[in-house]
């Protein structure tokens, strides 16, 4: 398929026989790549010299001017556009969706996407923002608007941050478990710090955060939009007791579950997890004013605890006759 040369001002025109990409603007100036930048390496580089994380932010603020400058705009067919490799959003919220794709059928697309071409598949796409306009393009029919760079993978997750940071529509938990997965990557921590708009210091306790909480956890929870840091931080802090994260692995898979909105699955979750036993239930059997037995009971267990001293052969007196008092108990209880 054809498409518009993205290393020179001026796009290409001739068509592609299925009609897939044509150029339908280019008023503005390529943005100029000149300098291509490598994969950034480990978070350890931070330390190797004050020299060192000055250029690192010099460097992502020189990606930030990059960015801004605009590109022809060019119609694609979305099924050759694929999503960012490092996804930002739990979940599409349908009815945020439904509402744009309403909007996008009475007024057309008015902000193309932003996309690169796909690092390992030829003739293919990725996006750097507008995976909901990508969305409801698909289920409408008919080609999206974009503009396609020549992006790294340091500039699209950038890109992509940005325009959620524009947009304050991502949930903390989708901002900080977006966080967790760029550092997996293995992205520098000034690269992160850029893409989401915070200081080191933040993003380090939403790293932090995350990688506490279990993937599946925050997956099926969602991005829980009314829930915010410090909600988050105590279920973190709760579940790194290994039988309550166990718990709360069990409870996602709970019939019903799936049934509540994001929200109240978080709230049904830490309400669970915060659920404290009732203490055991003590309390004495006397016999001639002794006290003869000592009676404990939890929700597991009732233990009598009998008082040799008091009543040395009652305990024994007890046992012998266990088999009589059960078949008593099944009597009474008939139906």
């Amino acid at each position: 398929m054809a498409r518009k040369n993205i290393f020179g001002n001026e796009p290409e025109t001739q068509a592609a026989p299925d009609g897939g990409v044509k150029p339908i603007a280019d008023d503005r100036p390529l943005a100029n790549f000149e300098r291509p930048l490598r994969r950034s390496g480990p978070v350890g580089a931070f330390s190797q010299s004050l020299g060192g994380i000055s250029e690192k932010a010099q460097r992502a603020a020189d990606l930030e001017k990059q960015l801004a400058h605009g590109q022809a705009v060019v119609e694609l067919d979305p099924a050759l556009v694929d999503n960012s490799f490092v996804p930002d959003r739990l979940v599409i919220d349908l009815d945020d969706l439904n509402t744009l794709v309403g909007q996008i059928r009475d007024h057309g697309q008015q902000v193309p996407i932003l996309v690169r071409p796909h690092p390992e598949v030829d003739g293919r796409y990725q996006v750097a923002f507008g995976h909901r306009r990508l969305a409801a393009v698909k289920r409408i029919g008919g080609t999206i608007k974009a503009v396609i760079r020549p992006l790294t993978d340091e500039q699209l997750v950038i890109s992509q941050g940005q325009e959620n940071n524009a947009r304050t529509d991502l949930s903390y938990i989708e901002r900080t478990f977006f966080a967790l997965r760029l550092e997996r990557r293995g992205f520098a921590r000034d690269i992160i710090m850029s893409s989401l708009g915070v200081d080191k210091a933040a993003l380090s306790r939403m790293i932090a955060l995350a990688a506490t909480l279990p993937d599946e956890l925050i997956e099926a929870i969602g991005p829980a939009p009314g829930i915010g840091r410090t909600r988050w931080a105590e279920m973190a802090e709760l579940v790194e007791n290994a039988s309550k994260k166990s718990k709360a692995l069990k409870l996602i898979n709970a019939e019903g579950f799936r049934d509540m909105s994001s929200d109240e699955r978080f709230d049904h979750i830490i309400d669970n997890l915060r659920a404290v036993r009732p203490k055991a239930r003590t309390g004495q059997w006397t016999a001639g004013g002794s006290r003869a037995v000592k009676i404990t009971e939890t929700a597991a267990n009732l233990t009598l605890n009998f008082n040799k001293a008091a009543l040395p052969t009652f305990g024994t007196f007890v046992e012998a006759r266990l088999d009589r008092l059960y078949e008593e108990f099944l009597e009474d209880n008939k139906d």
